[in-house]
C-alpha cells in the first residue's frame, strides 16, 4: 500500500526485453535499506525489486502491466514518480493508494492559474463514474484532489510544491497518465450494484 506522496523521481537507465520488460531505475533512495521483493511505487504502478545497487533497483514488469499501463510509453532517460511502500506508522498524507492502475487518462487542457497549473484530462468511459469533485485519485502514483467532473472529464490542480518534487512540472497536453481511482469509491460502487 502507498499514500500517493512521492518521495523521489528516478530515472530510467535501462530497459530489456527478457521474456517479462526489466527496467532499471535510478533513484536518490538509500538502496542498502531496499529488500528483494520490496514493492516500490514506479509512476504509480506497484513493482517488485529483483535486484538494487549502489544508487539503482530493478524490477521486472510483465506484459499485461505494460499493456494496462503508461509503462508502454517508457524510454530511456525518462523520469518517473517514485514512493516506496507503506510501513506501520508511517504518516498518511494522501490517501489509500494500491498501485494498481486501473486505466489511463489523458491530459486534454492544462493552464496556469496564479502560481498552480490547473489541469484537466479525460478518463476512460468504464472509470469516469468513480471519479466524484472532491473525491481522490492517483495520478502516475499522485495522491490528487478532483475539482470537478463534467462526464469523462475531470480537473485537478498542481501547487508549484507538487510540480517541483514529482514529475508533473514537465506534464503536457496529450500525456498518456497512470489512473488509479479511489478505493473506497470502487467499492460504493460495488456495494450499489446489490440495492
Amino acid at each position: 500500500m502507498f499514500t500517493g506522496i512521492i518521495t523521489d523521481q528516478g530515472t530510467l537507465r535501462s530497459l530489456q526485453q527478457q521474456g517479462d520488460l526489466r527496467a532499471r531505475i535510478g533513484c536518490g533512495y538509500d538502496t542498502g535499506t531496499i529488500d528483494l521483493g520490496a514493492s516500490i511505487a514506479c509512476d504509480g504502478v506497484c513493482l517488485t525489486v529483483i535486484e538494487t545497487g549502489a544508487d539503482w533497483f530493478d524490477v521486472q514488469i510483465s506484459a499485461e502491466t505494460v499493456s494496462k499501463t503508461n509503462l508502454v510509453d517508457w524510454r530511456e532517460g525518462r523520469t518517473i514518480n517514485l514512493e516506496r511502500a507503506l510501513k506501520v506508522g508511517d504518516e498518511l498524507g494522501g490517501h489509500i493508494v494500491s498501485g494498481h492502475v486501473d486505466g489511463i487518462a489523458r491530459i486534454t487542457d492544462m493552464h496556469d492559474e496564479g502560481s498552480s497549473t490547473r489541469v484537466t484530462l479525460t478518463a476512460p468511459d468504464a472509470l469516469a463514474r468513480f471519479v466524484a469533485p472532491k473525491g481522490s485519485v492517483a495520478l502516475n502514483g499522485t495522491s490528487l484532489t478532483v475539482n470537478e467532473v463534467n462526464g469523462c472529464e475531470f480537473g485537478i490542480n498542481f501547487i508549484p510544491h507538487t510540480k517541483d518534487v514529482t514529475t508533473w512540472g514537465r506534464a503536457a497536453v496529450g500525456d498518456a497518465v497512470n489512473l488509479e481511482i479511489d478505493t473506497l469509491a470502487r467499492y460504493v460502487a460495488r456495494l450499489r450494484e446489490f440495492d
